[in-house]
């Protein structure tokens, strides 16, 4: 009789769970759709679908899904707050950390990494990203130590971890243990012989060892490998300065400029070459370019090259 009545009424005998069964087919509607929406580039879709599906359902999935979008779109706060509601949600879960532990960095708030990412081992000990994660936030707060602690626990848990060993060659490199940041570099170069980070690096150890020829090699190796490395740009360019081989920097910072004229750190230096070279005038074409730009970021904003050979400060007209 109850199905009779329901039917010639026209209304459900149960109508929360008709409310529920709407509910449930919406909230998978909108989840699907802001999938495909993610896949397909429009992340503004996205992010209102899988907005409006989460009003229906606190789904783990998509809030995973939604924090992804966040990150990409550098949304990094909302994308925090929603890791730490999935955190609550499941205590746990080790990924969570580990996004968190990223965003965090991308943040800059280091203490709030280094807290995610022990999280993270105390639920995971053997986790080797979560290591590297809490090095990476110890290096963020300038402690080499523990910075190089971790990196080593990551290392020994992942031998062929590029990353951690790179970073832990970084640090090894600012307190001067050159031996032991050369060994994790020969490391990864056995893995990989054209690892751009670890042939800068290598040149950086060399040049400060007094192997100019050799860091040269390694400077222009990279620009060879991928002529839009800035780095190796630079760091060739200002080997040349320091060596007085003026015309050289000039010519490597317009073949830099050719490639990219949008390239900042190149006109202040091509300027710094200039300068001390006697072309005051070009210098300050460089300056004036530098400072068109990035007007705020700009080391020569206050009309100084700050980092002449052996600290001398100059102004740009060299008085």
């Amino acid at each position: 009789m109850g199905f009779f009545k329901s039917f010639f009424s026209g209304k459900p005998e149960n109508p929360e769970a008709e409310k529920q069964k709407n509910d449930q087919k919406n909230f998978e509607i909108f989840k699907y759709d802001g999938m495909r929406a993610q896949r397909m580039g429009r992340t503004d879709y996205a992010i209102k679908c899988f907005t409006e599906a989460l009003k229906l359902q606190d789904d783990f999935e998509t809030m995973s899904y939604l924090a992804q979008v966040y990150i990409q779109t550098n949304q990094l706060e909302e994308a925090r707050r929603l890791l730490e509601t999935m955190i609550q949600h499941e205590a746990n879960h080790t990924a969570t950390y580990l996004t968190l532990a990223n965003v965090c960095y991308m943040l800059e708030d280091y203490p709030a990494m280094a807290e995610a990412a022990q999280k993270a081992i105390s639920i995971e000990e053997g986790n080797a990203m979560a290591h590297y994660l809490l090095g990476k936030a110890n290096n963020g707060q300038g402690d080499d130590l523990m910075c190089i602690a971790h990196l080593t626990k990551a290392i020994v848990l992942k031998d062929d971890f590029t990353e951690a060993r790179l970073m832990r060659a970084e640090a090894l490199t600012k307190m001067h243990q050159y031996k032991e940041a050369m060994e994790d570099i020969e490391a990864i170069l056995t893995q990989n012989d054209e690892d751009e980070s670890a042939l800068l690096l290598r040149g950086k150890i060399k040049e400060a060892n007094g192997d100019a020829d050799g860091a040269e090699a390694d400077y222009t190796h990279v620009t060879e490998l991928n002529p839009f490395n800035e780095q190796g740009f630079l760091y060739l360019g200002q080997l040349y300065i320091g060596q007085k081989k003026l015309t050289e920097a000039i010519a490597l910072f317009d073949e830099a400029i050719d490639l990219n004229p949008n390239f900042v750190q190149a006109y202040h230096e091509r300027g710094r070459a200039k300068l001390l070279n006697g072309d005051k005038e070009g210098a300050t074409e460089d300056m004036k370019k530098e400072l068109e730009l990035n007007p705020k970021e700009s080391e020569a904003f206050n009309g100084q090259y700050n980092n002449q050979p052996g600290g001398r400060q100059t102004d740009i007209l060299g008085l």
